[in-house]
């Protein structure tokens, strides 16, 4: 199979390209710069320069190829404030994208996350897939654009939604996790906030590289799939890990000083976001088999100096 990826030399897809290839399958990665387009090509897939506000050329690229995986993001300018610009530049991506593989059985995976869906409870595959209208703002606009993926199915394309949890984790992680190990070391302790009894999932990078392959391989059309690992990992466990390894000593962060201590992670470490793979697990025969996320921190690459 002929496969367009965007987002192909980051953090998941530079580990999907070779398991992509490894099975078989071509690979045709979409490159921003230079050095993506180097990576790419020395990975051994072919190069299509572009971006995603570049249209024609996602139009093109999908058109020529056997399926497509959907991971690039605006993420730059979604941490910066403009989240709904982001979220709006996927939506004419994914609508392309769309237009493109209509009435042709092919497959399109699209990545998306799970925060804000169900919080405070085990989100599962069976919810957040209806009740969202187009053309809102923020996450909100994010879940619009799952849902009309999903809505693909209806068109002839094998569409299915891929949910990330918010830690995608791994040596060379320059996420969430690696953000808390880093206002650790600057305020000389490892916070959590209130009780730490919130929790967040995670999965191995190279476990939800599989996954991707797996469901562009196989996932029903309109199927909502999750690369869950820990289904939750509380906050508190996270810290004495990180205290641990740093030799600080672990303590709650009252909510008024969360701002000041953790900084532009303050609005991510009270969530509690827990969520299962069940369903993909037996649909797609998906085993995870990479640490999780509190053996991944103690084999200490998180806290090599960067």
């Amino acid at each position: 199979m002929r496969v367009f990826v965007t987002g192909a030399s980051g953090w998941i897809g530079s580990a999907l390209v070779p398991e992509l290839l490894d099975a078989g399958h071509q690979v045709v990665g979409l490159a921003r710069t230079d050095a993506s387009a180097a990576a790419l090509a020395a990975a051994g897939a072919q190069v299509r320069r572009g971006t995603l506000d570049d249209l024609d050329v996602l139009r093109t690229a999908a058109a020529e190829s056997d399926g497509v995986v959907h991971l690039a993001f605006k993420h730059d300018i979604a941490f910066s404030g403009d989240f709904a610009g982001a979220a709006a530049a996927d939506r004419r991506a994914v609508e392309v994208f769309g237009d493109a593989l209509a009435g042709s059985d092919r497959p399109f995976v699209l990545a998306s996350g799970i925060a804000g869906l169900a919080p405070g409870r085990v989100l599962t595959e069976r919810d957040g897939v209806s009740g969202l209208a187009g053309g809102q703002d923020g996450p909100s606009a994010r879940m619009a654009t799952a849902q009309l993926t999903l809505s693909f199915a209806d068109r002839g394309i094998r569409s299915s939604v891929l949910r990330l949890p918010p830690t995608v984790h791994g040596d060379g992680d320059r996420g969430f996790v690696p953000g808390l190990v880093d206002v650790a070391r600057g305020k000389g302790v490892a916070g959590y906030l209130g009780t730490g009894d919130n929790r967040w999932p995670a999965v191995h990078r190279l476990d939800a590289a599989h996954l991707f392959r797996l469901a562009l391989d196989h996932a029903p059309a309109g199927t909502v799939l999750h690369a869950i690992g820990d289904e939750g990992v509380s906050l508190r466990e996270v810290a004495e890990v990180i205290g641990r390894h740093l030799n600080l000593a672990v303590a709650p962060i009252a909510a008024a000083d969360a701002a000041a201590h953790f900084g532009w992670l303050a609005g991510m470490v009270g969530l509690d976001i827990p969520a299962s793979a069940e369903v993909t697990r037996e649909l797609l025969d998906w085993k995870p088999t990479r640490p999780g996320l509190l053996a991944d921190l103690d084999e200490g690459h998180y806290f090599r100096t960067r």
